[in-house]
């Protein structure tokens, strides 16, 4: 278990990713909340590759509740099926979409209950749509926040809601509205899983990672 990094440390981490990239966005493409809501969705377990091929088709045909509930499930599938998991992501986004339409006019609504009612829509999506669409302070934890948060020191937790609640506890509050996307990129493109890239790390001087000078050996 790494050091935790102090408030110094976080500062300091925090003020060079804004430098680097000060409106960081996610890479899903979208042009609603309800398309936010879509993608995010079908990304579980996908990358956000496959599914903006996916939904750079789907949107044009069908971009609202009602429109995919026009559309069917079967219909929605053959836009979707190049996706993981697509035909129980179908399922949940047509059951997710009769909601929408029944209780809420086919608004995506703004409070984590609401949108954890939706099918297929777990406390990470929730917590995307709500920090991405409606710029709350939330922190939606995936497995690239979850590895540089307890990799760095930043904030580490056993599992991803205990991430989640140190990074809301220790991230400067003047970044946690763009906090998930910075750690997000960070995790997907530099810091990985395997063979981390620490050498070209911009964080590196205050990440608390012992393992990093292996790398450049």
């Amino acid at each position: 278990m790494p050091k935790l990094m102090n408030p110094a440390q976080r500062e300091a981490f925090f003020a060079t990713l804004k430098k680097i990239n000060p409106h960081p966005k996610t890479e899903l493409q979208y042009a609603s909340e309800f398309e936010l809501l879509t993608a995010v969705l079908l990304s579980a377990q996908a990358t956000d590759v496959s599914v903006n091929k996916a939904t750079q088709k789907l949107f044009p045909v069908a971009n609202t509740p009602k429109a995919i509930l026009k559309l069917g499930e079967k219909k929605l599938i053959k836009y979707i099926q190049t996706i993981g998991l697509y035909k129980s992501k179908a399922k949940h986004l047509i059951q997710a979409c009769q909601i929408l339409v029944d209780e809420h006019d086919g608004v995506v609504p703004q409070d984590r209950e609401s949108l954890e009612a939706l099918p297929g829509v777990g406390r990470k999506t929730a917590n995307v749509v709500l920090n991405t669409a409606f710029g709350h302070l939330t922190m939606a934890v995936d497995t690239h926040i979850f590895r540089v948060s307890n990799r760095t020191g930043l904030a580490p937790g056993k599992d991803v809601l205990a991430v989640e609640q140190q990074l809301l506890k220790r991230v400067p509050q003047h970044y946690l509205l763009n906090a998930h996307h910075w750690l997000i990129l960070l995790g997907r493109y530099t810091c990985k899983a395997r063979n981390p890239l620490c050498s070209q790390c911009p964080v590196m001087a205050v990440c608390q990672f012992k393992e990093k000078q292996l790398s450049d050996v």
